[in-house]
């Protein structure tokens, strides 16, 4: 039976932001905190912005998508009662950050500044009056009561509970939804759902597999994936039946093609079942000692081929 563990773990390097991108984006993140603070010290200075970087970045679980992109969420923090509505001061960060080298938005939750075909940061901002209570959410047209949100909360959580092979089942399964990317949960999604169903095993391969037959088994009892923190929402509650159905058929072939590369002899022919899936970045791997036909695939796959003859691999 092929034995892939070494194939995931080199996937999972390829996986993680690479030295130079995230040297350019801890840059570009001091570069706009400075932005930021100067806007208020210069227009609103009764404003003090905090900041702390949270999600996956934070959590150690973000990858490069196939478009070699990735992002941080930065978020804002006031220690105070805010006095203007959430879409003023989701305004004043657009302003701070508008006329960087990235392009800024405003989105429902968060500014955004893109960084074109390399990056992004959010910016997602609240109200932390309190400290003794869960901080409040700015929701672009909303009100300062509307949404209750803790992020810190989330990764102490999600800590606890971490393993390094849970992080990197988290990453494989992430980059599963983003070489699919239609009707695909969210990455907060599958980074639940692999806390709540996660199987351990020596083998990367095997662990894989059994989680996502217990994802799949929970799915299929109930369709539910809670935040164990504030807001305790149910993050893919909003997907209807149509959707369901789409993720349980692209679910139920990963899992028929992960059993079958885990009866093969071949290593090459079991990556090629995970590559389906999980995209070219995972890497192939070797034909049988001695199989003239499974070797010229293995070169053929790889590219290594003259474009100036062909061969019968039939």
């Amino acid at each position: 039976m092929a034995n892939c563990h070494k194939l995931f773990l080199t996937f999972n390097s390829d996986l993680k932001i690479t030295t130079t991108k995230k040297r350019n984006l801890i840059k570009s993140k001091d570069s706009l905190r400075d932005r930021i603070r100067k806007w208020f010290r210069e227009n609103r200075p009764d404003y003090v912005p905090l900041f702390w970087i949270q999600g996956s970045y934070k959590m150690k679980v973000v990858i490069r998508t196939k478009d070699d992109t990735c992002d941080l969420d930065d978020g804002i923090y006031f220690a105070r009662k805010i006095d203007v509505s959430p879409s003023t001061m989701q305004g004043w960060i657009y302003q701070a950050v508008s006329g960087h080298t990235g392009n800024a938005s405003q989105r429902q939750k968060c500014v955004r500044v893109d960084f074109a075909g390399n990056y992004h940061i959010d910016y997602p901002i609240y109200q932390n009056e309190d400290q003794d209570t869960a901080p409040w959410l700015c929701i672009k047209d909303g009100a300062w009561d509307d949404e209750q949100s803790d992020p810190k909360a989330y990764v102490d959580w999600f800590n606890e509970r971490k393993t390094d092979q849970l992080a990197r089942i988290i990453r494989y399964l992430k980059s599963w939804g983003d070489n699919v990317r239609h009707n695909m949960l969210s990455g907060l999604a599958m980074t639940l759902l692999a806390e709540d169903n996660y199987y351990q095993d020596e083998r990367d391969d095997e662990a894989l597999l059994q989680t996502l037959r217990n994802v799949q088994a929970s799915l299929e009892d109930e369709w539910t994936a809670v935040m164990p923190t504030v807001p305790n929402d149910d993050v893919i509650k909003k997907h209807d039946k149509d959707f369901q159905k789409r993720f349980f058929d692209k679910l139920d072939a990963l899992i028929t093609d992960g059993e079958s590369a885990l009866e093969q002899e071949s290593e090459l022919k079991a990556s090629k079942l995970w590559r389906k899936h999980l995209g070219a970045r995972f890497p192939l791997g070797k034909a049988p000692s001695g199989s003239r036909s499974d070797s010229l695939r293995e070169v053929a796959d790889r590219g290594m081929f003259s474009p100036y003859f062909s061969i019968d691999l039939q």
